[in-house]
């Protein structure tokens, strides 16, 4: 018996599950290494900002008129105390000034055991940087006090600029280690000599990533950096780039190295989350490639089966549901079909709308000018001051009613500039601009202002232009009364302000407001009016999100109100 075919069908699916594995931890190892880059570059940039953070600081105390007068005297007198506030304010371990030769003048812990005054750091890297004219920096354990730091140092001059001392800080930058721990993650900070100098596990601090050359060694025991710490190596391996083995246990590493100094930012991630993710995807997809050949063996016998049980009934029943797919496709089609004449309709019938929109807006606006003028016209005919010019105009002014009658639409206009508006002035406006037809039909105007101006928010045009139609229509209401008089007033009501318009014609009739409101709907003779006017006027206070109401007047007549909402300033 060959047993060839047996043993490759059985080593198949060991393969491809040892390629899901490898595919598993290619991918989930990308996504912790994505998520790495993201944290050391947050923990980058935290150690770039910590150092920056005071870098101009002694630049500016260089020049303080004490730090000069100090380093020139080699007197602290009361630098001590002034040093002390800076300290204090701005949270630094220690602010000290040092004469030429290291020795510390004034110090912000002078009267402290471990005070720095006395003290001579000549010795210390950044010293002698910042009497070469240079900003000195260095990180070490404090020869005086025994506790790590990040050091600062500037150059004190003369007005002649001559050195007359190093104004320097000391920095606690342990606080990055607090954080990373509490974070929970491996993180540390080497110098430029490899030295670890911060380190969220403490026992890695002042470990060495390789072991120290002699010279490395004695540079940093000429500069007393590390005092009393053996630098021993840390016992891990670089095993391969990103990766790294620490005590036996493999790790993601990445690496830093764009800071100041030539220090390097290491972070360590645990691989355990990416072995048991790659298993979990193992074993779901043995489960799942054994679901896979079991229904693959069902589905096999089950066609065997339907091939040999299949009869020709069965063949015309599927003959009869192709057919009826074929009906009902068609079918679909042809509703399809029907939706879009339907919405071709809609979207003419739209635009229609659209059109009548704009012609009925154009009618109103230009109505009221050309009434006017008619007015003035007829005015200046019974003055006796017209002539043949005027009667030229009345010609013209006809025509433009007979063409503006002719459009028969609405249009919806574009949202208005808000100010501030003095409602009892565009009251008056539109009073004066009506004021020929009050004067031709003999109407009796009271006013009757509110007791404090009346600001409102909204466009002065479009507002006077609703007062106009309201007092227009007013005075249409009145022409078949005996006694035409308005009464004109204004106020404030809480949040708005309003204008009364009221008059002494023959009411609002049975339909009341809502029916006067609707479009092409008027109580005038038929070609004196259009019925837009309320529509419009509505639509206008409507955009001020205001209101506009009307009521029968107690003795006959109407008062129509219009209220609008306050400027903020009211």
């Amino acid at each position: 018996m060959n047993l060839r075919p047996l043993f490759l069908f059985a080593l198949l699916p060991l393969a491809l599950l040892a390629a899901l594995y490898a595919g598993s931890d290619r991918y989930f190892r990308a996504q912790e290494m994505a998520r790495a880059e993201g944290r050391v570059s947050l923990y980058r940039s935290t150690v770039v900002d910590e150092l920056d953070r005071f870098s101009y600081f002694t630049h500016v105390l260089a020049r303080d008129p004490f730090v000069m007068a100090a380093s020139m005297q080699g007197v602290a007198g009361t630098l001590d105390a002034r040093l002390r506030d800076f300290a204090e304010q701005a949270k630094l371990d220690a602010i000290y000034l040092m004469g030429t030769d290291g020795t510390t003048i004034a110090a912000s812990n002078a009267g402290q055991p471990s005070s720095f005054v006395g003290q001579n750091y000549a010795f210390r890297p950044y010293f002698r940087q910042a009497m070469e004219g240079g900003q000195g920096r260095f990180y070490g354990i404090g020869a005086t006090t025994g506790l790590p730091g990040y050091f600062v140092a500037d150059a004190v001059r003369d007005r002649e600029g001559r050195i007359r001392g190093v104004i320097a800080i000391k920095l606690d930058l342990t606080r990055l280690e607090g954080a990373w721990r509490e974070s929970g993650e491996l993180v540390l900070l080497a110098d430029a000599a490899r030295v670890v100098i911060l380190a969220s596990p403490e026992a890695w601090r002042y470990r060495t990533l390789t072991p120290l050359s002699p010279e490395a060694r004695r540079k940093i025991e000429a500069a007393r950096q590390f005092t009393g710490q053996a630098l021993a190596p840390l016992d891990w391996q670089q095993h391969e780039p990103g990766r790294t083995i620490i005590d036996g246990e493999g790790m993601i590493h990445l690496v830093r190295g764009d800071l100041p100094h030539g220090w390097t930012l290491h972070y360590l991630g645990s691989e355990a989350q990416i072995v048991t993710r790659s298993w979990l995807v193992v074993v779901i997809g043995a489960v799942m490639l054994g679901l896979l050949l079991l229904g693959w063996q069902w589905r096999r016998n089950q066609m065997i089966g339907a091939a040999l049980r299949r009869s020709e009934a069965e063949e015309a029943a599927l003959r009869e549901a192709n057919r009826r797919l074929a009906v009902e496709i068609e079918e679909r089609r042809t509703a399809q079909r029907r939706l879009q004449r339907t919405q071709g309709e809609l979207e003419r019938a739209s635009r229609l709308a659209a059109l009548g929109q704009l012609a009925a807006s154009v009618t109103h606006e230009l109505g009221q000018p050309i009434s006017a003028m008619r007015n003035h016209l007829a005015a200046a005919e019974i003055s006796g001051q017209g002539g043949k010019m005027t009667g030229r105009l009345s010609g013209l002014v006809e025509r433009m009613e007979g063409i503006t009658r002719q459009l028969k639409f609405f249009a919806a206009p574009a949202a208005p500039e808000m100010d501030e508006v003095d409602l009892e002035a565009a009251l008056s406006e539109a009073l004066a601009l009506v004021s020929p037809n009050l004067e031709t039909a003999h109407v009796a105007v009271t006013r009757q202002p509110s007791a404090q101006p009346v600001w409102v928010r909204g466009n002065k045009l479009r507002l006077e232009q609703v007062l106009t139609n309201l007092l227009r229509n007013a005075v249409d209401a009145m022409e078949e009364s005996e006694t035409r008089s308005l009464v004109l007033s204004t106020g404030i009501a809480e949040t708005m302000g309003w204008a009364e318009i009221a008059d002494s014609g023959s009411g609002l009739g049975p339909g009341g407001l809502e029916t006067l409101s609707e479009p092409f709907v008027t109580t005038r003779p038929s070609g004196q009016g259009m019925g837009l006017g309320l529509a419009i006027s509505g639509g206008i206070v409507k955009e001020h999100e205001g209101r506009l109401t009307a009521r029968d007047r107690e003795g006959g007549g109407t008062v129509f109100r219009m209220e609008i909402p306050l400027a903020e300033e009211s």
